[in-house]
């Protein structure tokens, strides 16, 4: 405490200035040290703080009003987030120093001021009050700051009025590039940046660019910019501009700028059309790009526009003559032509002659074999043919053409290269439920039924027999050249063979054969000669009661032949029911033939004895014992 009223007594002293202060202040110091506290405290409580010692002028009233108000406009007042201008009144190797009228200067780092290259002391600045006293006491700016809120401010001004803004591209991020906008950060789309797609963002970077702001977030007061659609607004001012000078049939220049299955869409300066890819060419085609190729020039007419969908159908095939209006002279009925396949349908195929010129050649037209013909299994695109007209007619574009005709009827001279009995070797073509289609050779063929492919065997189905693609030896059975028919057969090839098996295989004969199949009905049963019987299900029973299972191999009985029908049943329980039986009749037969040498026997005796005697009543006991199967001895028959 005595410090303290040392050290105001001595501002006191140093602010007056007169001798009477400095005695009047050694006087109180130098109070005797005996009874220090009592004197400090008296000289203190007795001092009049309103006294300006230094001025012994007093201020009015007013001159204090006055005066007051000179310090209240001498400094400025301001709040924490305001913007305000400031004055640089000083620069360092770090920072500048702003004056902004408050009580004292803030400091803002050079790193704001990067856009100002030729900052200088003097410049006035707008800059944002972050905080008017720190815990430091100091005063903290911001030009950055600053900047962005008048930016955002701009930014939120423009998307509402449209208007075109320039900005520079800082860098790239992911999906798209950071734009600079009156100091603000913006986003810029990767879709956003060019009306063609844009792989390569690089490129763009640190260039200045015009945007449109086309979107904003006030929340988190960030915006997205755009320059596809400032460009999309030009190219939209051209098409306005071209679609009122639009007229169907007009001829314009444009360049292909994209291509897809069904045509290519073209650029006319601003505005798209559609060239068709039946439009492109005359000729068939399978692609636009066969006669088309990314960014060409070309000259195509307009065939249809809609103004309200902006959609324009383009046509470059309508700019040349159409191919049947200048066909050749020599292109007439029984000419012979050359063409390429370029369509083919159930009922025929069609030939390109020359581009957009097409004949159809008939299924009835392609072979003189009275066979059906598939068409799309004898002709392939692409494949090239030689054809003769046999119908044109230019009126109606339409031109029927025949590839049998190229060659002489080859069944105008049957008889003679195909007699009937005249074997030769077919290519089997077609297999149906009921026989094989076989080829002998181009426009010459027959049927050959199932029934004829072989002396011994039945099959369900041709197909068991031969396969299509395979060669087989046929006979001709017969000819009906009306229909452009032959009745052929494989079997006839070799005698019948079931006359010569007939003895063979007669009724009660003993085979040995095997189960190729079996069912509820019976058994398939392989013979040899490669015949096959049938056995019952009744006459499959073993001796021990089982029943014969497939493939197994076992001894059967034959108990019909029809060589008509070519059918052969078979037995095997027959064959033990038939020893059984044989074996019961030997039995009989056996007891038979002793009882008649028993009879005889007797009736010798008989003629030899003339009468009885008790020896011969004995031995005739015996011979009436054996007679009635009895074992008794001769004294009981006695």
């Amino acid at each position: 405490m005595n410090l303290i009223n040392k050290q105001l007594n001595a501002d006191v002293q140093e602010s007056a200035g007169a001798p009477e202060s400095v005695a009047e202040t050694t006087a109180v110091t130098n109070v005797p040290v005996a009874e220090p506290v009592a004197e400090t405290v008296a000289a203190h409580d007795d001092f009049d703080w309103s006294i300006d010692k230094r001025n012994v002028s007093h201020y009015s009233a007013d001159e204090k009003v006055k005066y007051s108000k000179v310090y209240e406009d001498t400094f400025v007042q301001i709040n924490d987030g305001e913007i305000i201008t400031g004055d640089i009144v000083g620069l360092t190797k770090t920072d500048a120093v702003i004056n902004i009228g408050f009580k004292s200067d803030g400091l803002i780092s050079l790193n704001e001021f990067r856009d100002l290259p030729t900052l200088k002391i003097g410049d006035v600045v707008e800059v944002l009050v972050v905080e008017k006293e720190d815990r430091n006491g100091s005063l903290t700016l911001s030009r950055k700051q600053a900047r962005t809120f008048r930016a955002w401010e701009r930014i939120v001004e423009v998307h509402k009025t449209g208007e075109v803004i320039t900005g520079t591209v800082t860098s790239k991020t992911k999906g798209g590039l950071i734009v600079d906008v009156f100091g603000m950060e913006t986003f810029l789309p990767g879709s956003q940046i060019d009306v063609k797609p844009v792989t390569d963002y690089d490129q763009f970077v640190g260039k200045t660019m015009e945007f449109k702001v086309v979107k904003i977030n006030e929340t988190i007061k960030n915006a997205v910019v755009s320059h596809k659609a400032l460009i999309e607004s030009d190219i939209e001012a051209q098409r306005a501009e071209i679609m009122s000078k639009l007229e169907k049939g007009q001829v314009l220049e444009g360049t292909v700028k994209n291509i897809t299955d069904f045509g290519a869409f073209m650029d006319l300066g601003g505005l798209d059309g559609l060239l068709y890819i039946t439009d492109i060419s005359w000729g068939r085609i399978s692609h636009p790009s066969e006669v088309v190729k990314m960014d060409q020039k070309l000259q195509v007419v307009v065939l249809d526009f809609d103004d309200d969908k902006k959609r324009i159908s383009l046509g470059l095939k309508q700019l040349t003559p159409h191919p049947w209006e200048v066909l050749p002279e020599g292109l007439a009925e029984g000419a012979v032509v050359k063409g390429k396949v370029v369509n083919i349908e159930d009922y025929g195929a069609f030939l390109e002659i020359q581009p957009g010129v097409e004949g159809l050649v008939h299924v009835s037209e392609i072979t003189w074999a009275n066979t059906p013909i598939n068409a799309k299994e004898f002709f392939k695109l692409g494949d090239e043919y030689e054809a003769k007209v046999v119908t044109l007619d230019k009126d109606s574009r339409k031109m029927s053409l025949s590839i049998k005709q190229m060659s002489q009827d080859p069944w105008s001279t049957i008889e003679t290269r195909f007699p009937e009995g005249s074997k030769h070797k077919g290519l089997v073509k077609n297999i149906t439920p009921y026989g094989v289609s076989v080829e002998l050779e181009p426009g010459i063929g027959g049927m050959i039924h199932i029934s004829d492919l072989s002396w011994l065997k039945r099959f369900n189905h041709p197909s068991d027999y031969v396969k299509v693609g395979e060669h087989i030896d046929t006979i001709i059975l017969g000819i009906d050249k009306d229909n452009r028919k032959l009745q052929l057969g494989h079997k006839q090839l070799e005698e019948d063979p079931w006359n010569a098996l007939e003895e063979t295989f007669a009724i009660g004969t003993i085979h040995e054969g095997t189960v190729t199949r079996r069912d509820d009905k019976g058994a398939l049963v392989q013979l040899a000669y490669g015949l096959e019987g049938f056995a019952p299900a009744r006459h499959l029973g073993k001796e021990d009661g089982k029943q014969i299972a497939a493939d197994e191999t076992a001894q059967f009985m034959v108990i019909e032949f029809d060589r008509n029908e070519k059918r052969i049943v078979l037995s095997h329980a027959r064959i033990w029911e038939q020893a059984a039986t044989d074996e019961k009749e030997a039995v009989k037969k056996e007891a038979r033939v002793e009882a008649d040498k028993t009879k005889k026997a007797v009736k010798n005796i008989q003629a030899k004895v003339e009468k009885s005697t008790l020896g011969d009543l004995g031995a005739l006991a015996d011979i009436r014992a054996k007679l009635e199967g009895g074992d008794a001895p001769a004294e009981e028959a006695k």
